[in-house]
């Protein structure tokens, strides 16, 4: 492993508790990292246009435009990580508009005859990091679309979840109610 760390930063806030956890798993895994920061993109409107446009440029087999830059960049990457707080039921809109771009037929998964897709990415690994602010949260935290994508259509089998509830009910009630880190891979769950 060689290449940077792909960082996927959908928080905006800047004392964002979802990035401070995710700043921790950085360091912790201790190497370079590349940033893309989700509110710095302005991202294409996904309508007939544009989706007739890429559309056209996967048929010419032309994946060098630069409208395939991010789509690429997550390919290529080794190890990913997302961080996204927990809004709505789910993560912040920018983070969908992300996987629309990054999901293209021929640079991060393809077809089989059959219509199976087959993933194309490199990463051996996305970690989904996320917090809530409070104690009802359903723990999938948007986790569940992440990993639909990752392993159904990236061919990306590792796929954990790193988040913290109650994060923001101030630390007496946090150890009160016995909120905290938890990490969830697959079936297995720790607190």
């Amino acid at each position: 492993m060689d290449r940077p760390i792909l960082f996927i930063n959908a928080c905006v806030r800047g004392e964002s508790r979802t990035k401070r956890l995710a700043e921790k798993l950085l360091e912790k895994l201790n190497r370079p990292v590349e940033e893309v920061r989700l509110e710095d993109i302005s991202f294409p409107v996904a309508n007939e246009d544009f989706l007739g446009m890429r559309d056209s440029l996967v048929s010419e087999g032309s994946f060098d435009n630069p409208v395939f830059d991010l789509a690429r960049q997550f390919s290529e990457a080794e190890t990913i990580v997302i961080a996204a707080p927990y809004w709505d039921l789910s993560f912040p809109a920018a983070l969908k508009q992300y996987f629309e771009q990054v999901n293209v037929v021929g640079i991060t998964f393809r077809y089989t005859e059959e219509g199976i897709p087959v993933g194309l990415c490199k990463a051996d690994r996305i970690f989904y990091v996320s917090t809530a602010g409070g104690i009802y949260v359903p723990t999938e935290f948007g986790f569940g679309y992440v990993k639909a994508l990752a392993q159904g259509y990236y061919g990306i089998g590792d796929v954990r979840l790193i988040y913290r509830d109650n994060s923001g009910r101030g630390r007496r009630n946090n150890r009160r109610h016995g909120s905290g880190l938890i990490f969830h891979r697959g079936r297995r769950r720790t607190e």
